[in-house]
């Protein structure tokens, strides 16, 4: 953060001159009202000065003390941490290349070596330092396991290097390998990195709402839901929650991936993390802690990357087969050329380093590029997966639609009025929870009509037919067309009515007194986009695009008109979704079930990929899920699985690579045309090489 001085201050007030800085003044001011003793910040851009509110006990020698204690806590110990990981290897690479231009001073000047013969020992001690962790470590696996691994290889390849005099064989080993490796960390940091980043956007303090309308600075860990908490311009949200109160514009790119900032209002969602960069907020608590979508998403990547691919676990036991090898091949060209400069060779190069550095280093990336664009990959399983889809199953609301339903029509009949039609409806659906509840009431809303209470002791829900409610001391049934059937209302125009309106959208019916006085024609959006990401699907390998819907078939078969679907099932119950994905997987499809409701858990946890999209997703369908889109965009489908297939192309071609070059190393040496320096040289070089190749899906840009 930015370094400060006092300008000059006043009981419970001081102004700062903060040094240039970059930030936008709302990250500043939500920098300092994250402390404790601070009420509150105002950051001019003009003068660079800061004035902070605080309590009046406060000194400005005092503040100056607690803001500098504070930002060193901040800043410590991630740095440290990460620092201290490659540590090792940069002392192996600084002593290994000391100990071989040592051996080329000394090679180069025999008179010095004649009279300090036992300088012409250093390299060889020093090569012996450098490399005292992998002999550690090949000597363990040969005790604890009984078996070689690839460090045991390269002990064997020092060592031999060693006592034929030849230490400069050991220093490239020893130099490069800890190159490859230092390569592969950085690929894993810059995943861990994204993590720690997403751990410093909880925000430690929140303004909790009192019921007398005041608001109190509370630390976040005391929140509970039900709470209201106010969020101010430029601070960060701290829960997840619903806005009650306030519009403002939130940067939520660290939980969508979408840099493009919102606007937001009454009943939109609000999620930890996310920034306001302008306005005011009021929300209602619903999740803290571990909960929020965010410690979610954090926790997702972390278990992510200790969950290997079955190509990461293949190439894992496919380099430890090759390390016996090695020794075999070794041993059988010293028992045909009696050369030690050959067996070197083959102890010098082998396939392990390269195939299952540059395949750990590729699945990390992935996760981790992945991550940064709000996509949550639950590990390298499933990341192998999503390479092979064939099969696409959308369900229709929420995912192939807003999830928003509005009113499109409405049709009154008898002596009543649409108006009367709205307000009747919207009596009934007052307390209903179903988005097309919320749909008539908007629509009621719109219309500023007198929507009468309704008698609270005569509702009756009917799941999946309607509802039954007294109002006005009319009986008002609101409902499909088989409750109206059920509940006997009859007209002659209902059949002719039916076929009609399904081909329009979901229809709401109403009746009062058991005759019907108006129909509602209540539409869900496609959401943007949606019918790009699944051409993009189709060109990314999707031979299959089917859509599931609880809808009538007429309204069904009017979406697929829509969108460029093979085809469709509707009317279809939870279970019945997900026996559908189960008989697509039994024909030997690999099928993605992308969803985000209750009823999509089940098809979600029997697809080969389950995958959630959306802010509106459910805990439900989340935990069921094997990738996770936080971002309303349909496009995120094709980009997570050409990402996929990106991956296991460049991990292919690290396997071809490695087996390659170092064939061709292993084939030179062995007939004696190049040294054990220049076969280690190849053999680490194609390493690096290969690991390099990985590492590079962090920053490569989507084509």
């Amino acid at each position: 953060m930015v370094s400060f001085e006092v300008l000059h201050s006043l009981p419970g007030r001081t102004r700062l001159r903060l040094s240039p800085t970059n930030l936008p003044s709302y990250q500043i001011e939500y920098y300092f009202r994250t402390f404790p003793f601070i009420t509150s910040a105002l950051y001019s851009e003009v003068t660079r000065s800061l004035l902070l509110y605080h309590d009046d006990a406060l000194t400005s020698s005092d503040l100056l003390f607690l803001l500098s204690k504070q930002k060193q806590e901040n800043e410590k110990t991630p740095q440290q941490s990460e620092q201290l990981s490659t540590k090792h290897e940069m002392i192996t690479v600084g002593i290994a290349s000391a100990s071989l231009l040592l051996d080329v001073v000394l090679k180069s000047s025999p008179l010095f070596v004649s009279r300090f013969g036992i300088a012409a020992q250093l390299p060889t001690l020093l090569a012996l330092f450098a490399s005292r962790e992998i002999f550690k470590n090949g000597i363990k696996s040969l005790i604890a396991e009984h078996k070689p691994n690839a460090d045991t290889l390269s002990a064997a390849a020092i060592a031999a290097s060693l006592l034929k005099n030849s230490p400069r064989s050991a220093m490239m080993i020893q130099i490069m390998s800890s190159i490859s490796e230092l390569l592969t960390q950085y690929t894993m940091y810059r995943t861990r990195r994204y993590v720690r980043d997403m751990l410093a956007l909880d925000a430690p303090c929140a303004w909790l709402v009192n019921e007398d309308g005041n608001e109190t600075k509370v630390v976040v860990d005391s929140l509970k839901p039900g709470d209201v908490i106010a969020v101010f311009e430029g601070e960060k949200v701290s829960v997840d929650g619903t806005i009650i109160n306030g519009y403002g514009t939130l940067d939520e790119s660290p939980i969508t991936g979408e840099y493009l900032p919102k606007e937001a209002g009454i009943g939109a969602p609000a999620f930890a993390g996310s920034v306001l960069q302008s306005g005011m907020l009021v929300m209602k608590v619903e999740k803290v802690g571990d909960a929020t979508a965010l410690n979610r998403i954090i926790h997702l990547i972390e278990e992510a990357q200790t969950k290997q691919a079955p190509i990461q676990m293949y190439a894992d036991r496919t380099a430890e087969k090759l390390v016996p090898v090695s020794f075999a091949i070794a041993g059988l060209i010293y028992l045909t050329t009696r050369s030690w400069d050959r067996v070197l060779n083959m102890l010098v190069i082998d396939f392990v380093c390269g195939i299952k550095l540059s395949t750990a280093a590729a699945i990390s990336a992935s996760i981790g590029k992945a991550a940064q664009k709000g996509m949550l990959i639950k590990g390298g399983h499933y990341l192998e997966k999503l390479s092979k889809v064939d099969t696409l199953i959308l369900d229709k609301t929420g995912t192939i639609t807003e999830g928003r339903p509005i009113v499109k029509d409405v049709i009154a009949y008898g002596d009543f009025s649409k108006e009367d039609v709205i307000r009747y409806a919207a009596s009934a659906e007052e307390h209903s929870s179903h988005p097309i509840a919320h749909a008539i009431i908007k629509q009621a809303e719109k219309w500023k009509v007198d929507v009468p209470e309704h008698d609270h002791e005569s509702i009756e829900m009917v799941v999946g037919r309607g509802i039954r409610a007294v109002v006005e001391k009319q009986v008002l049934l609101v409902g499909n067309m088989a409750y109206m059937k059920e509940e006997g209302v009859q007209l002659p125009v209902m059949e002719e009515l039916e076929n009609k309106l399904n081909k329009q959208g979901n229809s709401v019916y109403v009746a009062c007194n058991s005759s019907l006085i108006g129909v509602i024609t209540v539409e869900d959006k496609i959401r943007p986009g949606m019918n790009r990401a699944i051409y993009q699907m189709r060109r990314a390998g999707v031979d299959e695009v089917l859509m599931l819907t609880g809808d009538k078939e007429e309204a069904a078969k009017s979406l697929m008109r829509s969108l460029s679907i093979d085809s469709y099932k509707a009317e279809v119950l939870p279970e019945e979704k997900a026996e559908f994905v189960r008989a697509f997987r039994e024909k030997n499809n690999t099928v993605m079930m992308v969803g985000e409701g209750i009823n999509d858990a089940p098809a979600l946890a029997y697809a080969d990929i389950g995958l959630t999209i959306g802010a509106k997703r459910t805990d439900i369908a989340v935990e069921a899920s094997d990738v996770i889109i936080s971002s309303d965009d349909p496009l995120m489908l094709p980009e997570v699985v050409r990402l996929s297939k990106r991956t296991m192309k460049t991990i292919q071609r690290n396997f071809a690579a490695t087996i390659l070059i170092n064939s061709a190393a292993i084939l030179l040496g062995a007939l004696g045309i190049i040294s054990p320096v220049v076969g280690a040289g190849i053999h680490n070089a194609a390493t690096i090489g290969v690991v390099a190749n990985s590492a590079k899906i962090l920053w490569m840009k989507e084509s």
